[in-house]
């Protein structure tokens, strides 16, 4: 997962990311990836020009292929990976980059708990790495994709931008934290950079088109995409995780946010950094909880098919709710999250039973 890729453009122009009239060019880390490439579709729209880079580890070309699809625009895509500075570098010396996005990283809970050391060199020195470039050709502006992890068990609830945060139950959160850090600090000693993070909550959903979605490389790490996955028949059951907890029905209680809210808040957050904002940290959450037995009768519903599951022991580190306070959010970017319960469930759908072994079977066709 952290082969060093060698740089490959897929453009016939190495500078077309430097259009003239757009409202600057983003370099979109990670973004063929699921949040990734939602929001390089919603930076387009917005008039913002887009250059990807992604090892496509845990992502895939028929992603970028579909979001050029999706927007009418043959974006400019590199396979290079975080962690190969030269490679990274080329692309810094073709591109004259206003601002960079960064979703570059691993990410699955589960997996960071047996595989730390894998966790922390790809994303801690990925970042650094790509922090150095930036440094390096002169690009102050960065919006981290960050996550709720970073709170912790929550002290209370709704969970606001001045909870503690850092007592990570995983070093996947804590590898977010750290990151969290190290740009703060970068703000501090050089008040040239600008910096938003991002905590996102649990993200859901997919394009409307129906051509992107979330597609995991393996057995889902996160409900959603795995009821999605026992819905069109490929898993024959989902494991609920405990039933034990203190919410309404026993089960865990998270606030799902649609994939493209999401995005629609990292465009907010390009706004933001125009103003020299300096080190901001804003929730990007509904703040309303679901259960996950709520979420699987949503689905059953938008489906049209029966969701089979059974109860299982509870996951290390789980809690019994959380969820987010978005106040501050939409009180300084003038971004809510619109998009409900049903929506984010119809349209997960329509992805899945578009798409029901993902980009996988477009790839091996083309």
């Amino acid at each position: 997962m952290l082969n060093h890729l060698s740089l490959s453009c897929l453009n016939s122009s190495s500078n077309m990311g430097d259009l003239s009239g757009s409202k600057g060019t983003v370099l979109v880390a990670g973004g063929a990836g699921y949040i990734g490439s939602h929001t390089t579709v919603e930076v387009l729209k917005e008039g913002y020009n887009a250059v990807v880079v992604d090892n496509l580890c845990n992502s895939s070309m028929e992603s970028i292929e579909r979001v050029r699809e999706i927007s009418g625009i043959n974006i400019t895509f590199y396979n290079v990976d975080l962690l190969d500075k030269a490679a990274l570098r080329e692309v810094f010396e073709k591109h004259q980059f206003d601002f960079v996005m960064h979703f570059a990283g691993l990410k699955a809970v589960g997996e960071s708990c047996t595989k730390p050391l894998a966790y922390y060199k790809n994303n801690i020195d990925g970042s650094m790495i790509l922090m150095e470039v930036m440094e390096e050709f002169g690009v102050h502006n960065i919006v981290f994709s960050s996550s709720a992890t970073v709170y912790g068990v929550p002290q209370y609830l709704p969970l606001d931008e001045n909870h503690p945060a850092g007592a990570c139950t995983n070093p996947y959160g804590k590898t977010k934290y750290f990151i969290e850090e190290i740009l703060a600090d970068q703000n501090a000693a050089n008040p040239n950079w600008n910096v938003v993070l991002l905590r996102y909550f649990n993200p859901c959903g997919a394009h409307k088109s129906g051509r992107i979605g979330e597609d995991p490389q393996g057995p889902p790490n996160n409900l959603m995409p795995y009821v999605a996955q026992v819905a069109v028949g490929r898993r024959p059951e989902l494991s609920v995780f405990g039933n034990d907890y203190n919410t309404l029905d026993g089960t865990g209680v998270r606030d799902y946010i649609h994939v493209v809210d999401l995005a629609l808040g990292h465009v907010a957050a390009l706004r933001k950094l125009q103003e020299n904002c300096g080190c901001k940290i804003y929730n990007l959450g509904t703040g309303t909880g679901y259960s996950v037995l709520e979420m699987i009768k949503a689905f059953e519903k938008a489906s049209g098919n029966p969701i089979p599951y059974k109860f299982v022991g509870r996951r290390n580190g789980d809690v019994d709710s959380v969820y987010a306070d978005p106040t501050l959010v939409a009180k300084e970017l003038g971004w809510k999250a619109v998009r409900g319960l049903e929506e984010m469930c119809e349209d997960l759908w329509r992805w899945q039973s578009m798409n029901p072994t993902g980009f996988r079977l477009a790839e091996a066709e083309s």
